[in-house]
């Protein structure tokens, strides 16, 4: 693939997950074209195989419910803007639902846990951290492995559960350091 091919991917890939975002400011897309090319240029060859993981953790979650129950969803990965403060969003508005994951945010490791977290929120319908979101999350989490959840925790703790270990540079991932 010429580095103009892998541009162009990368950067149709970029504004794919832009237009499904809850908003499109939420996808990082930098400004610096040599920041731009670098991004666009490491998408193209990795995307795919990212998504295809992504993926599979998605069919896992649908395992942990009864067939009727699972609404429809795909799930992408995407350098979502730091001044969100989030690993992953939810987009009910979409057909599909549609989750987006900052796989740059947390080791590899630990995606499964952010697909988990969204999971929930989209088969509860609903953005918050109430009960339908703790009582999808609580099917997951035994269903997946994950710890027990602690009894009656706050909305603060449901935010970042299951707890995942944060990356101190998310873009460094993004821009090929840390693959």
């Amino acid at each position: 693939m010429s580095t103009t091919e892998a541009y162009e991917i990368g950067l149709e890939y970029l504004y794919q997950v832009r237009s499904l975002a809850l908003e499109p400011g939420m996808i990082a897309i930098p400004e610096d074209l040599g920041d731009r090319t670098r991004l666009c240029h490491w998408i193209a060859p990795h995307i795919t195989t990212i998504n295809a993981r992504l993926l599979h953790y998605l069919h896992q979650c649908h395992q942990c419910f009864r067939m009727e129950e699972r609404r429809e969803m795909r799930v992408f990965a995407a350098p979502i803007a730091t001044a969100f403060g989030i690993d992953g969003c939810c987009n009910l508005n979409t057909t599909p639902i549609t989750l987006l994951i900052d796989v740059g945010r947390v080791p590899p490791e630990h995606w499964l846990g952010l697909v988990v977290h969204e999971y929930a929120h989209a088969h509860a319908g609903h953005p918050g951290h109430g009960a339908p979101f703790v009582a999808a999350l609580t099917q997951l989490c035994l269903g997946m492995g994950f710890p027990p959840l602690p009894y009656q925790a706050s909305e603060e703790f449901w935010r970042s559960w299951p707890h995942c270990q944060s990356i101190t540079n998310p873009n460094s991932f993004w821009f090929g350091s840390y693959a």
